[in-house]
């Protein structure tokens, strides 16, 4: 029973929704399993924060709290557009802009009653850069990274910052742009710093909680700090989206690492089509499902951010060269005709019920079906395999030339010279990469297996009652749309009693990403359901 649950664990990406799906243990506590308020680290013992913030000293020396509180209307809770439309109106300036964001992680995120650890690094060059763009052309259209702060998974390679993951081992992993980073920049976009991560993307420890890292500490929830899990592994890019510390994140997803972390802190998530987004130049668990996406408040934002990344990399083992569609032509659509496929075991949910009435009402057809019990065999070795043939690449070719460790045994045997600053939380996962001896042959008996019942899990239904989607809750099914490579966005449905946030999860055929985009959005407006964090206004 045990291996059972972590094999769903990872499939799922949070131990909470295992227990809501697992129908050997019901309804029992989440409490009996893992208590996500106690934990064995909290600060990071590896960020010193003198020197994390003595670039900015200089320039945050003349920001006061009175400019900081005259600057909250014009950016708390408000998407590109409206921001754009402030610069371009006198009001705000890319620098200020910059500043404010830098002002609220000092503010919150470390050694304070409210801190959240969910920054783990800044770009030195940040402010100066913001300040250049206030020097060049404005563009002309709202719909623009352009001096945007971004914030970025810390497995994402950028210029100026390691690239860690989160692990004490690649500490000084300076390496150059990733592609979709690249993307960005070209685009306009200003990268603000990285956001703390469950280390290795949550492929490391096995019986650590989410957002936990040996370089950032454990990442906290502010809809409930040290109460509700932030979900994995994008936990410092939903805890600092939610609590408004940029305008925008990226996260990176297997199974779930969007989508959970998205939907527990209260913020919009699209995991993309594999080979839509480039992955080169990002730390790997598997280049078959692996995949960026981006993260946001709201849904035009998050159009906004994947028409910034969309881009051709022939570098990349799974590319697709296709046009990204213009975020003006996505707001213009209803969901009149439409038909969604809405799960009958989560009927339950009063959130969802209420998303369905919402969905109703502005057109759409909503047609109950069975979730299927179909297995997904594998689906651990398929991590395993691929891990260990994808990091060596990485560190190979992407990591600075510098960093000594080659393979995951190398990275184990660092960690064991202080495990208690490096992995307190033990190995395990690691650990069954290098016991697990399968071949490629093996691999890609696994991938055409998982593959296979992924896409019938999804097909049979959509097929039987001509449906355009699919409607979850979470993360619920992120590892069936993993293995079968379908998109899926969440979009905040509302809280629990308890406060917890809630994610109404939207799953498409591949390359559907307009349709995602153009469903959310309507769902957005006709519910408008986030609602900020109250400690952090």
């Amino acid at each position: 029973m045990k291996n059972y649950i972590l094999i769903t664990f990872l499939i799922l990406g949070t131990l909470s929704n295992v227990l809501a799906q697992n129908k050997d243990i019901g309804k029992q506590s989440i409490d009996t399993i893992k208590d996500f308020r106690e934990f064995k680290v909290l600060d990071s013992k590896h960020i010193d924060n003198v020197a994390l913030w003595a670039p900015f000293n200089g320039d945050l020396k003349d920001f006061s709290e009175e400019t900081y509180t005259a600057l909250k209307p014009l950016i708390l809770e408000q998407n590109i557009p409206t921001l754009q439309k402030n610069i371009a109106e006198g009001k705000l300036t890319y620098e200020k802009l910059v500043l404010f964001y830098l002002y609220r992680i000092r503010k919150f995120d470390r050694e304070n009653k409210l801190s959240l650890n969910a920054v783990i690094a800044l770009n030195p060059n940040v402010v100066k850069e913001a300040r250049q763009k206030d020097k060049q052309p404005k563009p002309l259209l709202g719909f623009s990274v352009f001096g945007m702060p971004i914030l970025l998974k810390d497995n994402i390679n950028a210029a100026g910052m390691p690239t860690t993951a989160g692990a004490a081992v690649l500490q000084q992993n300076m390496a150059e742009d990733a592609f979709i980073v690249k993307q960005l920049k070209n685009n306009g976009a200003l990268i603000l710093g990285k956001s703390n991560l469950s280390e290795w993307a949550y492929f490391f420890c096995g019986d650590c909680p989410s957002g936990y890292s040996a370089v950032g500490g454990q990442t906290l929830n502010p809809y409930g700090r040290r109460i509700f899990d932030t979900g994995g592994s994008s936990s410092g890019s939903g805890a600092a989206v939610a609590a408004n510390f940029c305008v925008a994140a990226v996260g990176s997803e297997t199974s779930g690492s969007i989508l959970s972390p998205s939907s527990q802190n209260s913020v919009v998530g699209l995991k993309p089509t594999v080979g839509l987004l480039s992955r080169t130049g990002i730390i790997p668990i598997s280049s078959t499902l692996d995949t960026p996406g981006p993260m946001t408040k709201n849904v035009i934002d998050n159009a906004i951010m994947l028409e910034a990344m969309t881009g051709f990399d022939q570098d990349d083992s799974a590319p697709v060269n296709l046009e990204s569609e213009p975020v003006g032509n996505l707001i213009n659509t209803s969901l009149k005709g439409k038909r969604f496929g809405a799960f009958k075991g989560l009927m339950e949910d009063s959130l969802y019920v209420e998303a369905l009435s919402k969905l109703k009402n502005e057109g759409a057809e909503i047609v109950e079906i069975e979730e299927q019990k179909i297995d997904l065999p594998g689906f651990i070795r398929l991590l395993n395999l691929d891990m260990k043939k994808d990091l060596p690449e990485y560190l190979q070719n992407h990591a600075n030339t510098t960093i000594s460790v080659k393979s995951v045994e190398d990275v184990m045997e660092f960690n064991k010279k202080d495990s208690l600053k490096s992995a307190p939380y033990g190995q395990a996962l690691f650990q069954g990469i290098v016991d697990d001896i399968g071949s490629l042959a093996d691999l890609e008996r696994i991938k055409d297996t998982l593959s296979t019942n992924g896409k019938l899990f999804f097909e049979e239904p959509m097929n039987k009652h001509n449906l355009d989607g699919i409607l979850s809750i979470n993360n619920f099914h992120a590892g069936y749309a993993a293995v079968a490579k379908y998109p899926a966005m969440t979009v905040p449905m509302g809280y629990q009693k308890d406060g917890k946030p809630r994610g109404l999860t939207f799953i498409a055929r591949p390359f559907q990403e307009k349709s995602l985009l153009q469903w959310a959005y309507e769902y957005e407006r006709t519910s408008n359901k986030r609602i900020a964090p109250k400690n952090y206004n």
